[in-house]
């Protein structure tokens, strides 16, 4: 039997529709909900260059309608809601049909799937505004991280040629969200960003549009998160699926990815150490010189960074269009265009990150459960305890597991 998720997310609305809500429920009690952290994550979201004109018309920022009290959880469900200005979904003239689906969208299937010809009905809800309802919960999850020490960080790995070699460690992190947030695409690399800028401007030009590599890193998981007893409990493919619902994403890597093909065992592999005087470290001692797996090993973490790498295909929405069909006469026609961006890596960029967050953040309450923070807190810190202990045996009176050795 697979473990029962303690945390879900749900979200509903439509693009053009009134507003976009978030359902969050599993959270505990007397969590601080930072509301400026969670603004700030969805203005992000909105920015990046070659992002279109509906980030200029909309001003994301959430509203708590239920769950939150006086600025922390009460341990009832959640629920955020965040208003689109751009408000016109049963305006028939400024939101018309679409009857001539665009290759790489939703919209054909979605039209066959629900027996109509009017790509709308698929559109707004696939459309990618969606992923602000999304961000908005993983960045309310992440104030549960935060709470326990776990940061993320995410970034613009690379777009067509231009690549930055940057490697995240936890001691630059400031440094590199600074450099981050001052680059226009994301990247904490100068010249690289300079680069992918040129690309996208030349895409613009072009009337075409471009993707890329997003990438995230989980600093200070404990051992332990995820499970190797269930195929849907690896914490892996969880993360490789929750990337992979990001809308334009078309593949996933944990560490080294498909670079693994290339490599012999030798040179994929991270050898283990320990010391004990890094015991209070997320490794609780254990270490590595590399980190190929990208901190997860048959489905757990193993105290190294998590690295999750994402590939973001091209905005199927193209200024010259593509060739397609009309859904009513069949004949050819070119695809139609919906008001969009030459490229929003950027902003998946920080979709990605948030996303990657809520998956860790459900990995830890199904480890760590507990109705409110402090009993949260009390099982987290018993089980480092014990962790930090190994190895147990059994107590003569057949109670539970006692140290062996109180010093490693």
């Amino acid at each position: 039997m697979t473990p029962m998720s303690t945390l879900l997310l749900r979200t509903a609305g439509e693009s053009h529709g009134p507003a976009l809500t978030t359902l969050v429920d599993g959270l505990p009690a007397g969590l601080e909900v930072d509301v400026a952290f969670i603004d700030g994550e969805l203005r992000r979201r909105q920015g990046g260059y070659g992002r279109g004109g509906r980030q200029k018309i909309e001003s994301d920022a959430v509203t708590f309608l239920a769950g939150v009290r006086r600025g922390r959880t009460t341990g009832a469900p959640i629920v955020m809601q965040i208003p689109n200005r751009d408000s016109r979904l049963d305006d028939l003239e400024r939101t018309p049909p679409v009857y001539r689906p665009r290759p790489g969208h939703a919209d054909l299937a979605g039209s066959v799937k629900w027996l109509t010809t009017d790509c709308r009905e698929t559109l707004e809800r696939a459309s990618a505004r969606e992923t602000a309802a999304r961000s908005a919960g993983g960045a309310l999850a992440r104030c549960l991280l935060r709470a326990f020490g776990i940061e993320t960080f995410g970034f613009v790995r690379g777009l067509l040629d231009a690549e930055t070699g940057v490697q995240p460690l936890p001691g630059d992190l400031d440094a590199l969200r600074a450099a981050r947030d001052a680059s226009e695409v994301y990247c904490p690399d100068d010249a690289v960003s300079e680069r992918m800028i040129a690309r996208i401007r030349q895409a613009k030009v072009d009337k075409d549009t471009v993707g890329g590599l997003a990438e995230t890193h989980v600093f200070g998981c404990p051992i332990g998160l995820g499970s190797c007893t269930h195929y849907d409990a690896k914490l892996d493919g969880r993360l490789a699926g929750a990337v992979m619902s990001i809308q334009a994403f078309k593949a996933v890597e944990i560490g080294l990815g498909r670079e693994c093909a290339h490599r012999p065992g030798s040179e994929v592999h991270d050898p283990i150490t320990y010391d004990a005087s890094d015991r209070d470290t997320p490794g609780l001692g254990f270490a590595r010189a590399s980190n190929n797996a990208g901190g997860i090993e048959g489905g757990m973490t193993n105290g190294m960074p998590i690295v999750v790498r994402g590939t973001m295909k091209p905005i199927s929405t193209l200024l010259r269009g593509l060739p397609s069909v009309d859904l009513n006469t069949k004949k050819p026609e070119h695809s139609a265009y919906e008001r969009s961006d030459v490229c929003a890596l950027s902003a998946a960029s920080v979709v990605m990150e948030n996303v990657v967050a809520f998956e860790i953040a459900r990995a830890f309450l199904e480890k760590f459960a507990g109705d409110s923070m402090t009993e949260l807190r009390a099982s987290y810190e018993a089980y480092l305890d014990l962790a930090r202990r190994l190895p147990l045996k059994p107590p003569a009176d057949g109670g539970g597991l006692e140290a062996e050795q109180t010093e490693a």
